[in-house]
């Protein structure tokens, strides 16, 4: 361990460009020699943000392989699992190895947690990747990460199995949001939602609405909008490719007799799909998007230009309590955790 007190934000790490925050920077120092205010972390398992796993396994075709050295390249060239393309990372899940002395916490060595924040600031040495799952955009791992003072982390649960709960943990962030912008009578609209964050989205959308509200969701996969209807996630479920936002619009208008939705979530792991959730809002109305294939130079400019005053919420990944709101679907609703047993152990 090293004697000084590095950044709380990890600008110490920072090699370039300088100045910036590690998020931003394009390489990290991922030697595993801690400071003082770090935590070491045995790292089990990687979750790839989704986006930028689909990119990865598009540019490789599939090719496992060709997706490992994929993930080794960007580690290796940026200290961290930042995607260059989509510029976001994942989140991980692994053994506390050890604990600065000046970085704040009730852990204790050989505790499990999930780091909570992106891998797109995360350094990260990758000895050898073990397994890739291209169901559940996992990664296996020997290697080692740090946390920063200011990282925020979860202890795993005793009552969920640690794959189940990094992937749930890795999209904690828009179930919790949605909890916050619901109110009782609204008609949500959720792009996207037959997949994992599309799914705790739409749960949380059902209990918030009421009896007076209504839940539309939008799935481009046949076979995800069956699973929808079949946990009676939605009242209406509408199968249509967000790409093209002039069928969204015309499909949604359809089952809610002309009238646009008070919040609009966007979960698409595609880029191209901001104009299907603003179409849809109405005039000061909601659009969260969640999603990192967002541009929002396309949201800003296409809003202005179809004359939509709607606001349009930035999909920050963390807000307060969020790791528990996701965790404590699984614990709530059965099906979704027999589902998400299903696809992600």
């Amino acid at each position: 361990m090293k004697s000084i007190k590095g950044c709380p934000f990890g600008t110490h790490r920072v090699i370039e460009p300088k100045g910036t925050l590690p998020q931003a920077a394009t390489k990290i120092d991922n030697t595993m020699e801690i400071y003082t205010n770090e935590m070491l972390i045995d790292v089990k398992t990687l979750n790839v943000d989704s986006a930028s796993f689909t990119q990865i396994e598009e540019s490789c075709h599939g090719n496992v392989e060709c997706i490992k050295d994929t993930i080794l390249k960007i580690v290796a060239d940026r200290g961290k699992l930042q995607n260059p393309v989509t510029g976001s990372g994942g989140m991980l899940i692994g053994v506390i190895e050890e604990i600065g002395p000046d970085f704040p916490t009730d852990l204790k060595v050989g505790d499990k947690i999930a780091t909570l924040v992106s891998l797109s600031l995360t350094p990260l040495r990758i000895d050898k990747i073990l397994k890739v799952n291209v169901e559940t955009d996992q990664v296996d791992i020997e290697g080692k990460a740090i946390l920063f003072e200011s990282g925020i982390y979860a202890k795993l649960p005793n009552d969920i199995p640690e794959k189940l709960a990094l992937a749930v943990l890795d999209v904690a962030g828009a179930p919790a949001q949605t909890q916050k912008l619901v109110k009782p009578g609204m008609t949500v609209c959720i792009i996207g939602g037959g997949g994992k964050s599309g799914v705790l989205c739409a749960y949380e959308a059902m209990k918030a609405v009421g009896k007076d509200g209504k839940v539309i969701v939008v799935e481009y996969s046949p076979e995800n909008a069956k699973r929808i209807e079949e946990l009676k996630l939605a009242h209406h479920v509408i199968i249509a490719d967000a790409t093209k936002p002039v069928e969204v619009y015309q499909k949604v208008m359809e089952v809610t007799g002309g009238s646009y939705c008070d919040v609009v979530i966007n979960n698409v792991n595609v880029p191209a799909t901001e104009m299907s959730s603003i179409l849809i809002t109405k005039d000061e109305g909601t659009v969260y998007f969640f999603s990192m294939a967002t541009s929002f130079t396309r949201a800003a400019l296409g809003a202005e230009g179809v004359g939509k005053d709607v606001t349009m919420i930035i999909g920050n990944g963390y807000t307060k309590g969020h790791a528990e709101v996701a965790l404590n679907i699984l614990r709530e609703s059965k099906e979704i955790r027999e589902l998400f047993e299903k696809l992600y152990i």
